[in-house]
């Protein structure tokens, strides 16, 4: 199977972890897409979503899935979202589609996450793909210096306004050994929203795409 047959089989997995007359949490990507999708094509009633971005929210609508506001919801059972990396404990790096803030946010409301991935996202370090970081922008040049102290090389991403109205700056060079510690500590920075590790709100549940189908793990 090919890449976006690895990210439909995953996003119709991630349909069991979905209860009919609950509210959802769903994140943002390609991977997620294919959930929605999923979702709306599986005729299971959702009382509605909370959405981590304007795309996701979008396409649901699109799908007459009704959208709640995060402040409208005290709490969610699940939530549904890709990552860009994963690690054996859980630990994800995200934020390709420039949403970590929004998806942190929603993933903290959640009770459970569930991540849907393909297989070539399940790193043993994460770092090897290039760390999203939402900032303020007046300090892109001193976060720059900071992450350079700590042998990373980070970038703005060219033309990218968040959501949020942030900018996003992608790190490269990094080993994070110790996730929960460096997320801790990057989001201390002034002018640092949001960091693209997610420890502290890691996944529960991997649903990880494969050839042979979708291998399950648990955190």
């Amino acid at each position: 199977m090919n890449q976006d047959q690895l990210k439909q089989l995953v996003g119709r997995a991630a349909l069991d972890y979905v209860t009919p007359g609950q509210i959802v949490g769903v994140g943002t990507g390609s991977t997620v897409d294919c959930f929605i999708d999923a979702l709306a094509a599986s005729g299971i009633a959702v009382a509605g979503a909370v959405s981590s971005s304007e795309r996701s929210t979008q396409r649901l609508q699109k799908h007459g899935i009704k959208v709640l506001d995060a402040a409208d919801v005290t709490g969610l059972t699940v939530y549904i979202d890709g990552a860009d990396e994963i690690d054996g404990n859980g630990f994800m790096v995200k934020g390709g589609g420039a949403a970590l803030t929004r998806e942190k946010i929603v993933a903290d409301l959640a009770e459970k996450f569930v991540c849907i991935a393909d297989a070539s996202k399940l790193v043993p370090v994460l770092g090897k793909f290039p760390l999203p970081v939402e900032i303020i922008p007046m300090a892109a040049a001193q976060l720059m210096r900071r992450f350079a102290k700590l042998g990373g090389e980070a970038r703005l991403r060219a033309g990218v306004v968040t959501d949020n109205g942030g900018h996003i700056l992608d790190v490269t060079g990094l080993s994070i050994t110790d996730p929960l510690a460096f997320e801790a500590e990057v989001s201390q920075w002034p002018g640092v929203v949001t960091v693209g590790v997610f420890a502290r709100n890691k996944a529960q549940v991997c649903l990880l795409g494969a050839a042979e189908g979708v291998k399950t793990l648990t955190f």
